[in-house]
């Protein structure tokens, strides 16, 4: 109950960050409160894969020092239970959370982050979210701006278009301009225009009008259509390569051909293989440093202030910081199996602390008892 009270309220308090951070796809582009919501929230499966070792470990720190501080672990550990089998209720726990944690990570977050990127996407270039005033000068990128008379849906009437961007395909294909070095100014105006959507973003196909090119040279021209290409973003290239989105199956298929991505890739792609598949683990590792600190300290312990807890926190401060670093670096899979390899040694030594202190007291009852 420790354990989902922490998530609950740390996961609330990272997306109420996240809600504050994005206010601008509320502000700026006219969405509704409850878009808004549903596109924050899509943020939650991640949230919650990064907090919950931290979480597991706060609550086990807690039960177990009560625990302590009760002398309910002297009156237990008197009785006969051993180390391993007084932490057996949080390595239990932390297994059942390192399977959901998998779960988070190979299939929910994919989803969910490829769903909040489209989505995103959508709000910021799609029709559907597309806000033009009548009588108003709206810029809709930087560079781009257009002023409409009238507006009917995705019909315009009366539209004046400037364009300074250097983008020479934002330049009409239809009116056969050549936009030079591409860093001129465009002025367009047109009787009428219609919004359409493609792969790329917006375009818009205008009726009747003139175009002005400025450039090393002054061209002037009318045309009878004009289909424009604003290209506000590019779906696919707009925002860069991100391996968050990507199915595990496809990004396991991408780590296996790290040749064909560039270098900045290839490291995008292992860092998100060892946090995809890794991450999980750190819940056994942050329960059994938890555990082993604290059981082995109040058993030993005669009396004097008990450092197990201040050891426990750097501890997993050190391990999960020392995590995120070597994830980060991992470029390779040569890498991401030694990384594999020291957390699971770590694992095992944890372990083998706990263990080795049921057979030390066999040894010392086995001396009493000659």
């Amino acid at each position: 109950m420790i354990f989902v009270m922490l998530l609950l309220v740390l996961s609330g308090l990272a997306w109420m960050t996240q809600i504050l951070a994005m206010l601008k796809f509320l502000i700026q582009y006219g969405i509704s409160v409850w878009h808004f919501l549903g596109l924050t929230a899509m943020m939650l499966p991640l949230i919650m894969s990064i907090i919950m070792p931290f979480s597991l470990f706060i609550a086990i720190m807690f039960v177990y020092n009560k625990l302590i501080a009760d002398r309910e672990i002297t009156v237990m550990a008197a009785s006969g239970l051993s180390p391993a089998q007084l932490a057996r209720p949080a390595l239990l726990f932390a297994g059942a959370l390192t399977a959901l944690h998998f779960a988070l990570n190979l299939s929910i977050v994919p989803s969910t982050q490829a769903k909040f990127y489209d989505t995103q996407w959508e709000m910021r270039y799609g029709l559907a979210h597309l806000k033009l005033q009548e009588a108003t000068f709206t810029q809709m990128a930087r560079g781009l701006v257009v002023f409409v008379e009238k507006v009917s849906g995705h019909d315009l009437s009366g539209l004046m278009l400037y364009d300074s961007r250097s983008m020479t395909a934002s330049v009409g294909r239809s009116a056969g301009i050549s936009a030079g070095s591409g860093t001129g100014q465009t002025i367009i105006s047109a009787e009428k225009g219609k919004l359409v959507h493609t792969e790329r973003g917006l375009s818009i196909v205008m009726t009747t009008g003139s175009v002005q090119f400025r450039d090393t040279s002054f061209v002037i021209g009318t045309f009878d259509s004009f289909d424009m290409d604003m290209n506000m973003s590019d779906r696919e290239h707009g925002a860069g390569f991100r391996a968050r989105r990507l199915p595990s199956a496809e990004l396991i298929r991408n780590a296996r051909t790290l040749d064909t991505f560039s270098e900045r890739n290839q490291r995008r792609i292992m860092s998100e293989v060892s946090t995809r598949f890794l991450s999980p683990f750190m819940n056994i590792l942050l329960a059994l440093i938890g555990v082993t600190l604290l059981l082995k300290s109040s058993l030993l312990r005669r009396g004097g202030f008990n450092m197990a807890a201040p050891m426990a926190v750097v501890g997993m401060a050190a391990a999960q910081s020392l995590f995120m670093v070597l994830t980060d670096k991992t470029t390779t899979l040569t890498g991401f199996w030694m990384l594999f390899s020291g957390q699971m040694l770590v694992i095992f030594a944890l372990l083998f602390i706990l263990l080795r202190e049921r057979g030390i007291k066999k040894r010392n009852g086995k001396k009493r008892k000659a």
